[in-house]
């Protein structure tokens, strides 16, 4: 069973010296995520809803790629895992939050895993690049995605009505339902991306494909890390590129029903497995990675 799979740790999510304390967490999924909520801040906007400026310094921690630095960061700036001030929360971004939240719940063996796609409830109008949670509810014996960045400021920013722990599906499109929308519904690919830097197109959801691919395989890469065949900004793709994602978004729409599919092509295919380096856009510099457990469920 997929959710099996998905309840064991990775390379990014496990949390090393710290996984009895979040074995000793609560396991309730909404107790989980309203943690997490008040563990983070999300740099670019910490000042404006919160207040907080964030230094040169600390600036650094949405470079973390694993739950274990991360929980040391957070217990150096407090030794209690509950609610804090701003200045004592780990800065971070859309993928802290959802990776948190997933390891979180791995700890307690419940299957869960990070899902890159765009959100259409921070900018009217547009689908900005962001990530969740999704786990598995064993009541409905369903996928559930939860949004652990929407905190109470976020929600009143944004006028949200709708349940962070139980994000509607038309709220979050998965990268695969984005890239479909564009190739057979004649959504606007433009509409797609981070708009206030103008990272846009069917370049960038592609990207976002392999990147979910990635964490459907429990490798839970940095928003903006690239590897293999992801297109360079702006990019025109053609049409051999244009079958090939569409290859992507076949196998990542719905992974329980193609699991071991997507699951052998990732592992055999080295234009979307992720390799022993990545190159981190922002830093705008080559990282190691290390040798990952490609294991086969």
């Amino acid at each position: 069973m997929t959710h099996a799979y998905y309840a064991r740790q990775s390379t990014f999510s496990t949390p090393g010296r710290h996984a009895a304390l979040l074995e000793s967490l609560p396991s309730q999924v909404h107790e989980l995520a309203d943690m997490v909520r008040g563990l983070c801040i999300y740099d670019v906007v910490a000042e404006d809803f919160y207040g907080h400026r964030v230094s040169a310094e600390r600036q650094q921690e949405i470079h973390l790629r694993r739950v274990e630095p991360m929980l040391d960061r957070v217990l150096a700036l407090d030794q209690h895992l509950g609610p804090r001030p701003p200045s004592k929360r780990l800065v971070g971004r859309c993928h802290h939050y959802a990776l948190l939240l997933t390891s979180m719940l791995r700890a307690h063996g419940i299957g869960a895993r990070m899902r890159g796609g765009f959100a259409r409830y921070f900018n009217p109008g547009y689908f900005e690049d962001h990530w969740v949670c999704e786990y598995f509810d064993a009541r409905t014996s369903s996928w559930v995605l939860v949004d652990a960045q929407l905190d109470e400021v976020w929600r009143k920013k944004l006028a949200i009505k709708f349940d962070p722990n139980d994000v509607p599906r038309s709220e979050f499109l998965v990268a695969a339902q984005a890239w479909n929308a564009c190739r057979r519904e004649g959504a606007d690919g433009s509409k797609f991306g981070i708009e206030f830097v103008k990272l846009r197109g069917l370049w960038f959801i592609a990207g976002s494909l392999v990147r979910d691919l990635a964490a459907l395989n429990r490798a839970e890469m940095l928003p903006w890390d690239t590897w293999g065949t992801q297109p360079k900004p702006d990019a025109k793709l053609a049409a051999t590129e244009l079958a090939f994602f569409d290859q992507l978004a076949q196998l990542t729409i719905a992974p329980e029903s193609s699991f071991h599919a997507l699951r052998t092509f990732y592992d055999s295919d080295d234009r979307v497995r992720v390799p022993r380096q990545v190159f981190n856009a922002l830093q705008q510099r080559v990282e190691e990675i290390g040798e990952l457990q490609h294991d086969l469920a």
